[in-house]
């Protein structure tokens, strides 16, 4: 399409038929020839008339007007929205010269004492479009961020009421959003901390343990310690037993699993066409925290997402005394749909506090959750719409893979990409596929926005939001499914730092077994045996493999010791049993963790992790020793946010598959 197709006089939008005729020749329309095409069409041009003249009238060049006007066509947007999404003109600038133009004063900061704070103040959080000052010795002063397409009008309301005039200011939406933000902090962040807590407290982790859970855990410890003083040796005995059969059954849970994988190796996610759809507004939430080295490949990762910017909500959740991070992000000049939300430094200082917060602010009827680190394919948003419109209504969230980029970097990396393979893509396709609770992971979930709020959202006070979610989401009668496209982020490559994620990742997912164990028969009736029995397995089976393996692998040493002694003599039949059963626990846990792993990963993954999957063991007994971290620190820091530090990558993105 040329410039010289969009060189036209102003004259030629004077009526609909001229503005149709030009639409229809320069190929922004289909010619009409129904009545009912007409008809449709003429209300197109009454909607972008006003608009283009507007722009116009600014000073745009006629070519920039025509891209402005097919861009807007196709995405469902104005041609204002446009012209700023795509930073043809930086938005101070442009509402600046509407205030010219209205002859309003334009203010380029809002003072926040002069805003009162209610409820209703959030609708300008994601369409901000008026705000109110009040002032003691003048009268109320509107606020508005005025659209180019209801210009007219509102001159024309202004040149018959002077008096309307006087009570009215511009401002950029951006100054508007943040002014409200600002007023409402202090009540959105204790609604935030509170509304979980408050609506539905037998579901929030805010309570480790309830009477009834303290009153049965005493209990049980009671008449441990009293079988152990009375009857020390048939005790230990009766331990060991029940020990190595409940490990047992989360090796017999994984193995299936495996077996699982194996027979169905892809699950295929549903298709449907948006070709011809107009897209919806999608919201990208980010909690950042000391994450300053690491902003500008973040910015570069969510720029290279294939989604319209006029369609796009990118937030980027900051503390408000993360000075280093917000310093950072201040160096960019970021995109209009790009914007910083700062949370008050408000307890519990956690991810899912920051994103509930955020949530507040949510423009899109669509939202994802992406880590500061990571470099998501950018087609997975659409891949997730398409999901979505061919799935169920009840399906509420969707997982996309996550896959570690920087497996050839140590062994734990190479390890943490095998378990990643197998939960990412393997156990949970597995679970999606049979219509199973889902355990999501921390980053890459998409969900319907409406479903996320109706639901409480994310917990504050779980460690482990992530998990608790997905079980909060079947329990209302939603599901989970999982995508194919993937995102790439790092695992940690130091002992130390993979101990304090995978200890706040165990102390989560004790808070989630116990927010749902409150009332067991109530969560069975809710989820279904079935459902029930696999959230024991999977969740259950996970923190008593970690908790118990040192101990597993203590009776095996016991064992091979006392029949290395002389004389050697043959074991007793209950002991033999015992002994084989902790052996095939402890190896068969190291088999199928691999091969869960390596059966889920490419060729060019298995090259990547060589022969390191011979540390497993090694794995395991951290997994150990911050799985009793998390014990302890359930009772000391229970909701302590560990958090795991991020250097950005030597190379650009790019995946490994």
């Amino acid at each position: 399409m040329t410039h010289d197709v969009f060189n036209v006089q102003q004259s030629i939008f004077a009526n609909h038929e001229s503005l149709l005729t030009h639409l229809s020749s320069v190929g922004l329309i289909h010619p009409f020839s129904h009545p009912a095409h007409r008809r449709k069409h003429a209300t197109l041009a009454d909607i972008y008339r006003d608009e283009f003249q507007v722009l116009k009238q600014l000073g745009l060049p006629s070519p920039l007007l025509g891209k402005l006007l097919r861009d807007a066509l196709y995405n469902g947007t104005t041609m204002e929205q446009e012209l700023l999404a795509n930073q043809h003109m930086m938005p101070q600038d442009y509402y600046a010269q509407l205030a010219q133009r209205l002859d309003l004063p334009f203010l380029t900061e809002l003072p926040i004492e002069q805003i009162f704070d209610q409820e209703l103040l959030d609708s300008q959080l994601s369409k901000p479009s008026i705000i109110r000052l009040y002032d003691k010795t003048r009268p109320p002063v509107n606020v508005i961020a005025p659209e180019a397409r209801r210009l007219p009008a509102l001159e024309a309301r202004l040149a018959r009421s002077p008096e309307f005039a006087a009570s009215l200011a511009v401002a950029a939406p951006r100054t508007i959003s943040d002014a409200a933000w600002q007023a409402g902090a202090k009540r959105r962040i204790e609604n935030t901390t509170t509304q979980l807590f408050q609506t539905a407290p037998d579901q929030s982790a805010r309570t480790i343990l309830t009477a009834r859970q303290g009153f049965y855990a005493g209990l049980m410890l009671a008449t441990a310690l009293f079988c152990m003083v009375t009857a020390l040796w048939q005790s230990a005995q009766a331990l060991h037993t029940l020990l190595s059969l409940l490990y047992m059954s989360t090796l017999w849970f994984r193995t299936l699993l495996l077996v699982q994988q194996i027979r169905k190796p892809q699950y295929r996610s549903p298709s449907h066409s948006i070709a011809s759809s107009i897209l919806p507004v999608y919201t990208v939430l980010i909690a950042a925290y000391r994450e300053q080295e690491i902003v500008g490949q973040l910015i570069h990762a969510m720029q290279r997402l294939n989604w319209p910017a006029s369609r796009l909500d990118i937030k980027i959740v900051c503390e408000e005394d993360d000075t280093e991070t917000l310093t950072a992000l201040a160096a960019f000049n970021l995109p209009p749909h790009f914007e910083i939300v700062r949370t008050p430094a408000h307890g519990p200082r956690t991810k899912p506090k920051a994103l509930s917060y955020a949530l507040a602010g949510a423009r899109g009827d669509y939202l994802v959750i992406f880590d500061a680190e990571d470099r998501p394919h950018p087609d997975q948003l659409k891949h997730a719409y398409a999901h979505f419109l061919s799935a169920d209504p009840e399906v509420a969230c969707l997982q996309a893979p996550l896959i570690v980029a920087n497996a050839s970097e140590s062994w734990i990396s190479s390890l943490f990409a095998l378990e990643y393979a197998a939960l990412f893509r393997g156990i949970l396709p597995s679970l999606s596929h049979y219509k199973m609770p889902l355990p999501l992971g921390g980053t890459s979930n998409h969900f319907r926005t409406d479903v996320l709020r109706a639901v409480g959202a994310w917990d504050p006070y779980n460690v482990t939001e992530d998990a608790d979610l997905g079980l909060r989401l079947y329990r209302a009668g939603y599901r989970c499914e999982t995508l194919t496209r993937p995102t790439l982020e790092d695992a940690p490559t130091s002992t130390k730092v993979w101990i304090a994620q995978r200890s706040r990742w165990f102390k989560g997912w004790l808070q989630t077994w116990l927010v749902l164990m409150r009332h067991p028969r109530m969560a069975s009736r809710n989820m279904g045996i079935k459902a029930f029995l696999i959230f024991q397995l999977l969740i259950g089976g996970m923190l008593i493999s970690a908790l118990l393996h040192p101990v597993i692998l203590v009776f095996i040493s016991t064992t091979l010791f006392n029949l290395l002694q002389p004389p050697v003599s043959d074991l007793p039949l209950r002991a033999s049993i015992l002994f084989w059963i902790d052996l095939l626990n402890a190896f068969g846990s190291y088999l199928v963790f691999w091969a869960l792993g390596s059966s889920a990963m490419t060729s060019y993954e298995r090259k990547q992790i060589g022969w390191r999957f011979m540390a497993i063991p090694i794995y395991w007994l951290m997994s150990s020793r911050a799985a009793w971290k998390a014990v302890i620190e359930l009772k000391t820091r229970p909701f302590f946010w560990h958090k795991t530090p991020h250097v950005p990558r030597q190379q650009p993105p790019s995946s490994p598959l």
